[in-house]
């Protein structure tokens, strides 16, 4: 989906997927080719009017990774709120941060980091990106500022450094229930 908001200083909401896997003793993060922007970006999207956070999270990993919610586990905080009385809880991001796209336009982005056992059963979604990379920590800093944002990078390399040691893997499926509040 495009921009919901379209006049100067407005915010969308995005939410984006750093998908990890294991490989040995190697780690692996999945980046791939944004169409419009030409750099390395995780994988993700605009939140749409009808969809939670985790609901937009969803249909983006299958369109443009080939994976979908059951496939993956999201890395939580050891100390989180797993249920609330009549409420849909989402996982944490391990990030929300700010930046801006195009001229005053801003996009809030809702960073998750999703666990793969295995590489992706399906293709990714006709008309969306097919140069799809696993990169190692040492791959990522090897990238040139032409082939990924600073802050990309730096978030990538927070997640081989510090979250994939201190957050644990829980089912995606525990927070799957209710991922479209109205159709």
């Amino acid at each position: 989906m495009g921009h919901i908001h379209t006049k100067a200083g407005q915010i969308d909401q995005t939410v984006s997927a750093y998908i990890v896997r294991r490989d040995g003793d190697d780690t692996y993060i999945m980046l791939h080719t944004h169409k419009k922007l030409g750099m390395l970006l995780p994988v993700g999207g605009h939140i749409e009017l009808n969809e939670t956070p985790w609901g937009a999270l969803a249909h983006e990993l299958e369109e443009e990774s080939g994976y979908s919610m059951g496939d993956l586990e999201v890395l939580q905080p050891l100390l989180r709120i797993d249920m609330l009385t009549n409420l849909i809880v989402h996982p944490q991001p391990f990030v929300v941060q700010t930046h801006e796209v195009g001229s005053s336009h801003y996009h809030t982005d809702m960073g998750y980091i999703l666990v793969a056992q295995a590489h992706p059963t399906r293709h990714v979604a006709e008309g969306e990106s097919d140069d799809i990379r696993w990169l190692t920590r040492a791959g990522v800093v090897s990238l040139t500022d032409a082939q990924i944002w600073p802050g990309t990078r730096q978030s990538c390399l927070e997640i081989f450094d510090r979250f994939l040691d201190e957050w644990q893997p829980v089912a995606t499926t525990e927070y799957s229930k209710g991922l479209e509040v109205a159709s």
